[in-house]
């Protein structure tokens, strides 16, 4: 029998080129014979819309075109169930691809995943009825995230840049509780990192040594620090060695409460709300297509 998939596309991903890309997925996919249902989604809502339909039509996967935020969509519908998501990568940070070890250049190589069929269970955080499948973050970085939204007048990484900028001009240190399976502390960080996986902001490494597939939310607590330290602390948080500074603390956890006043929180780059939440790691609550010979790194 036929496999049927359904391609989801985000058509304003990475700067337009979404579509493009998108487009050489669908071509490979019905040259190796699947039967392709071909969606876009304008709003989140109009997605979130048209997967439903997808999903309960009985379609055997679905493929995400576009960055971690139209990851983040698909698996709202999918978390939990038995229908497999496959990620052409298509966005600006891309970095659940970079997890599962998925092609980020090459939709066509993305797309022969989905056909050779190879797929492996992760586990995804949960926060409330939200699922998300790399990193949740709170204080400065979600401050920069949060204050960029705002600046309408700037586009892609310009806005963000300069969100950087202005946040720094405002930098402190934030009074946290943190709860966990454990223990509860009490500690003022300039930000806490929980991971499901590695890295967020593509590429950064923040919580280096989490794994999709332990059952365990891997925790960076990155202290109160001066302007000068974080710039100098910045190019060890994109490698991962950060967690080798003496300042800097991780942690394990099934479940994590934090607190802090006026603090707002992100996940896979989409907001979550404001603090308090409480995050827990859901063992394999999600199918993926990998690739056999490049197995998840984090």
């Amino acid at each position: 029998m036929t496999r049927s998939v359904t391609v989801l596309t985000n058509p304003a991903a990475g700067g337009g080129r979404a579509g493009h890309t998108g487009r050489r997925a669908v071509a490979r996919l019905r040259e190796r014979a699947l039967d392709v249902t071909a969606i876009e989604g304008r709003t989140p809502g109009d997605a979130l819309a048209l997967l439903n339909k997808a999903v309960d039509s009985g379609t055997d996967a679905v493929i995400a075109v576009g960055g971690d935020g139209m990851a983040n969509l698909v698996l709202q519908v999918l978390a939990g169930t038995d229908t497999p998501m496959g990620l052409i990568p298509a966005g600006t940070g891309n970095d659940l691809a970079r997890v599962l070890g998925i092609p980020l250049d090459d939709p066509v190589r993305a797309a022969d995943l989905v056909v050779d069929d190879i797929t492996r269970s992760i586990d995804l955080g949960r926060s409330g009825d939200r699922w998300f499948a790399t990193v949740l973050s709170s204080g400065f970085d979600s401050l920069v995230t949060e204050r960029a939204g705002r600046l309408r007048w700037f586009r892609g990484p310009l806005r963000y840049n300069a969100a950087m900028i202005m946040q720094m001009a405002r930098l402190e240190k934030y009074s946290y509780v943190m709860e966990l399976d454990d223990a509860e502390i009490r500690i003022d960080a300039t930000l806490v990192a929980i991971g499901n996986g590695s890295c967020y902001g593509g590429g950064m490494a923040v919580c280096p040594t989490a794994r999709v597939d332990d059952d365990l939310l891997d925790i960076t607590v990155v202290p109160g620090v001066s302007r000068t330290r974080l710039l100098r602390m910045s190019p060890t948080l994109y490698r991962g060695t950060h967690i080798d500074l003496p300042e800097v603390d991780t942690y394990t956890s099934k479940r994590v409460t934090l607190r802090c006043d006026g603090m707002v929180a992100y996940a896979d780059g989409e907001r979550i709300g404001e603090l308090p939440v409480t995050v827990r790691s859901v063992p394999r609550a999600l199918r993926v297509f990998v690739d056999r010979n490049h197995p998840p790194r984090g």
